[in-house]
C-alpha cells in the first residue's frame, strides 16, 4: 500500500489547527438527506446549464419543495459556496482514498484524475462559480479544503518522482494546471472523448521516459499558493 510522508488518512476535521474554518454543526438524517440531494441537483444543474440556472429548477432536479430549498440556503451565494465547498472536499477524499488503495503513487494519481467522475463534475462546476461569485474566494472553510487538495496532490507527485515513475521536471502546480485545463470545458460527448484523449496524451507525457527538456521551470506547490493569495487579494 502506498504511504507518503504526509499522512492521508487522517481526516480533515480530526485535529483542526488554529484558525481553522470551524465545522458546521451537524444535522438531522432527513435534513442532511435534503441537503446532500439539494447539492448534488445544484452541482449538475450548474455543469448543465450554468450559474443562472433558476432555484426552482434546482429544487425540482432535487426532488424538493422550493421552500424545503430556501431553509436549507437562505439564497444563491449560500448554496453556490455549499456546492462549491462539497464539490472540493469529495476530491480531496477521492484522492486520499486513491492513494491508500493503490500500491504505487503514480498508480494513485492517475486512478484519481481518470476515474473520478466528481473531479470532472466539481472542476466544471467550481471553475464556472467561483469567478461569478467572489463569497467563493473569501470563504475561510474553502481555503483550508483547497489548501488540503493541494497537499495530498503534492504528496502523491513527489511520492511518484521518488518511485521513478513520475518524470522529474515538473512540480505539482504543473500537475494540477494541465489537470484542471483537461476537464475544464467538457460538456457534450464529443469534448468528452476528447478530454479523454488528451488526458491518455498528458499521462504519456509525465511518465518517465525520454522526453523533451520542458521550458523554463516546474511550478511548486508554494506558487500555486502564491497565486491563489494573489487571486484573493486582487479582486
Amino acid at each position: 500500500m502506498y504511504s507518503p510522508d504526509l499522512d492521508l488518512t487522517e481526516t480533515a476535521d480530526s485535529c483542526s489547527p488554529p484558525g481553522a474554518a470551524p465545522a458546521e454543526p451537524a444535522l438531522r438524517a432527513d435534513a442532511r438527506r435534503n441537503r446532500d440531494q439539494i447539492i448534488a441537483a445544484a452541482s449538475h444543474a450548474f455543469a448543465d446549464e450554468g450559474a443562472d440556472v433558476p432555484m426552482e429548477e434546482i429544487a425540482r432536479r432535487a426532488g424538493v419543495g422550493v421552500g424545503t430549498l430556501y431553509r436549507r440556503f437562505a439564497d444563491r451565494e449560500a448554496l453556490v459556496l455549499a456546492v462549491i465547498r462539497d464539490s472540493v472536499e469529495a476530491v480531496v477524499l477521492e484522492m486520499r482514498r486513491a492513494a491508500a488503495e493503490e500500491p504505487l503513487a503514480w498508480d494513485a494519481l492517475v486512478c484519481a484524475v481518470d476515474h473520478s467522475r466528481q473531479l470532472k463534475l466539481s472542476l466544471r462546476a467550481s471553475n464556472l462559480l467561483s469567478a461569478r461569485h467572489p463569497a467563493a474566494r473569501d470563504d475561510a472553510r474553502l481555503r483550508d479544503l483547497r489548501s488540503e487538495l493541494i497537499d495530498v496532490i503534492d504528496g502523491l507527485v513527489t511520492a511518484a518522482q521518488r518511485e521513478g515513475t513520475l518524470r522529474p521536471d515538473v512540480g505539482t502546480g504543473d500537475v494540477m494546471f494541465l489537470f484542471s485545463q483537461v476537464y475544464r470545458a467538457t460538456s457534450s460527448d464529443a469534448e468528452e472523448i476528447a478530454a479523454k484523449r488528451a488526458l491518455a496524451i498528458l499521462l504519456d507525457g509525465l511518465r518517465t521516459g525520454p522526453k523533451s527538456t520542458l521550458p523554463g521551470r516546474a511550478l511548486s506547490a508554494q506558487a500555486v499558493r502564491r497565486a491563489v493569495k494573489r487571486s484573493t487579494t486582487t479582486t
